[in-house]
């Protein structure tokens, strides 16, 4: 693991000019907060909105895959500097290879739109020597075209990528999963016939080339000529691969929600037709959250070692599942979105377990600005993090880190929060009448890689964050 210079040093290097090739912030305000978590690189985005960050390795070289919303009502196309040119947001690639100097490769744009109606929010990465029928000279990547399609791109060369396929007439396209030793994906799409905003499709993409899809599934009252009241809709989907045989799927983003578990083998090969009955066949167990909450990550940690039952005759491994719903309103106007633990262990009786959320007076989020409350984690799972340590994005109060070796007492061991930068775009909200705006860090997806760094990045344009632990957080994930 390397380290860098002190903050002081690396905040003035900060305030220099950027270039096309290597943007840097500018910090204003208040210097960032931190326990147990050092900054260690920052990168602008160009000031785009930031979704999903995926990080691969692509042989001597770490590269990150940065999926963006659509622009704003003031920016709908930002300028990207590397060409002059006005783009609408789409994906972001940057080597990350050195985190304290990550350099700006390439934009791919978007849809143009503004929002989640453009953009290309969702980046999955895949080897073409990991797909079972890929060209193995290949780096492929997945993303969201907008809402209206899903893209695979060959980046093999990252300066210089290639568009391989287009799935395309969807309505809502947004997070998907990707199994990249199978090629089996479960896209979250909008099908024009189904009654539902995201319901999934099931594709084989083995051979990128040649999608063939296998299936559209969702909710019984969601497929195409059901009447009624139409369920939930899905919002993502982390499969467990065909050695776990189940694939986690979570509904309702921020209210009505529940975590399903699935039998993958059923999902793939059983009947495909979306009548009510083939929708139920492959579904083992749904777990209702309050009518507070969603499901926005549902990430999977089986056979998890649980010290405290150790000496017990049964049980001394559990299955768990963590699931992190989604705030969507600013300054704290709907119910606390939060972290939920469930053990799953007995599939068809799961059961939450434990939550974690950050204490609002700790930081008085509710009057910073901007959304308040959970949204999402990392979904890496190399064995650096995976079942020790889990980071959750909590929007104005940044990066979270949790001790989860205990997944019963999950305990927040380090934090950060990005300062705010001249591109930081404003949140409203709107009091007695009138538009009330305040400036603030929208900490919004997050994901780890193999040598234990961690990106954040933001909603409002404040590029990417690279982080690492120290101090107890460090020792807390067996970090030397």
């Amino acid at each position: 693991m390397k380290f860098v210079q002190p903050l002081a040093a690396f905040f003035l290097t900060a305030t220099l000019s950027f270039t096309s090739a290597n943007a840097q912030q500018q910090v204003i305000g208040a210097p960032p907060e931190s326990s147990n978590m050092k900054l260690v690189g920052i990168n602008d985005l160009q000031a785009r909105s930031a979704y999903q960050p995926t990080i691969h390795n692509q042989g001597d070289r770490w590269i990150a895959y940065i999926g963006h919303h659509g622009g704003s009502d003031e920016i709908p196309a930002p300028v990207n500097p590397m060409t002059g040119k006005t783009e609408p947001n789409g994906t972001s690639i940057v080597d990350v290879t050195d985190p304290t100097r990550p350099k700006y490769l390439r934009h791919i744009p978007g849809q143009e739109g503004k929002y989640e109606a453009g953009g290309a929010q969702m980046v999955r990465v895949c080897d073409g020597t990991a797909l079972p029928k890929g060209d193995k000279n290949a780096v492929y990547m997945l993303r969201t075209f907008g809402g209206e399609a899903h893209e695979i791109w060959n980046v093999a060369d990252p300066i210089n990528p290639v568009l391989i396929t287009r799935i395309a007439g969807l309505k809502d396209t947004h997070k998907n999963w990707w199994e990249c030793d199978t090629g089996i994906a479960f896209l979250i799409s909008g099908a024009p016939d189904w009654r539902t905003r995201r319901m999934t499709q099931v594709y084989d993409l083995s051979d990128p080339a040649h999608p063939v899809k296998i299936r559209d599934f969702g909710l019984p009252g969601q497929e195409p000529g059901a009447t009624g009241t139409v369920p939930t809709e899905a919002h993502g989907t982390i499969s467990a691969g065909p050695q776990g045989n189940r694939v986690y799927f979570g509904y309702g983003t921020n209210k009505g929600g529940f975590m399903q578990i699935i039998d993958r083998e059923k999902l793939i090969n059983g009947p495909k037709e979306p009548t009510p009955d083939n929708l139920r066949y492959p579904e083992i167990s749904r777990m209702a959250l309050s009518a507070f909450n969603g499901a926005h990550t549902t990430f999977p940690m089986l056979q998890m070692p649980i010290a405290e039952f150790a000496k017990d005759k049964d049980g001394k491994n559990r299955d768990i599942v963590m699931i992190v719903d989604e705030a969507i309103l600013n300054e704290c106007a709907e119910p606390r979105q939060m972290v939920w633990f469930a053990d799953v262990t007995v599939e068809n009786r799961p059961m939450v377990i434990s939550s974690y959320t950050v204490p609002e007076a700790s930081g008085s989020f509710c009057e910073r600005g901007g959304r308040f409350g959970a949204h999402s984690s990392n979904e890496n799972m190399a064995p650096i993090y995976y079942k020790k340590m889990a980071f959750i994005s909590f929007f104005n109060a940044g990066v979270r880190a949790l001790d989860i070796r205990d997944p019963y007492h999950p305990k927040e061991v380090g934090y950060f929060i990005p300062s705010i930068t001249a591109a930081t775009d404003k949140r409203c909200v709107t009091v007695e009448g009138k538009e009330r705006c305040r400036v603030a860090i929208q900490t919004n997806n997050l994901e780890t890689d193999e040598r234990g760094y961690i990106y954040a990045v933001d909603r409002a344009n404040t590029g990417l964050h690279i982080l690492e632990l120290t101090g107890a957080a460090r020792e807390a994930a067996g970090l030397k």
